[in-house]
């Protein structure tokens, strides 16, 4: 499955917008992944991952298990990990850092694909990596359905993405004229208040 094929995938159901958007890690960007209106259609979602199950297996072997932040990672980490024939486990926020809870737990030196859905600066994927280590696995890859950094995001692991696009993001203070003048979206779920 070629870059191309995914982004299509995104396309077909709604989940490429474009627009003014503030994204989860607070930089704003004239492109949004909505992958919520991909990962809803099972069939779609089955595709990708197993693409990506095929994708992690070529780069790094067996794996163990996979684990993904919650919440946005569950669907495809669940799924690829489906395809690979291992667990999958998902890390949460607890005090403000992730942790296994819910009775998961990592055999010691047990190894590891973190899957996540999309990569824009590779905060949450460094945070679950280190989550992971923590917990006594050795985290062979980052995984996930698009990198949207061209390749640029420090996860912390080599990475291994499905589709990998070049989407520019901007702090709010270094906004193009352009997208400044565009009314803004803030369609994630990191600062929602409770």
């Amino acid at each position: 499955m070629t870059s191309d094929d995914v982004i299509a995938e995104f396309r077909a159901c709604g989940a490429l917008r474009e627009g003014h958007f503030v994204l989860s890690s607070g930089l704003h960007s004239p492109v949004f992944l909505q992958k919520n209106l991909v990962f809803m259609h099972a069939d779609r979602t089955e595709r990708l991952c197993k693409a990506l199950a095929h994708k992690i297996t070529a780069a790094v072997g067996a794996v163990d298990i996979v684990v993904s932040p919650a919440v946005g990672a569950i669907i495809p980490g669940y799924e690829t990990a489906r395809h690979l024939g291992v667990p999958s486990v998902y890390v949460e926020r607890e005090g403000g850092r992730f942790r296994l809870r819910r009775g998961f737990h990592l055999e010691p030196g047990a190894r590891v694909a973190m899957v996540e859905d999309i990569v824009t600066t590779g905060l949450s994927s460094r945070e679950c990596i280190e989550a992971i280590r923590e917990a006594g696995g050795e985290v062979v890859c980052a995984a996930c359905i698009v990198d949207r950094s061209g390749g640029r995001a420090d996860v912390g692991a080599p990475m291994v993405a499905l589709a990998t696009l070049d989407v520019p993001a901007y702090p709010a203070d270094a906004l193009p004229q352009e997208l400044a003048a565009t009314p803004i979206e803030d369609p994630g779920s990191r600062r929602l208040k409770s």
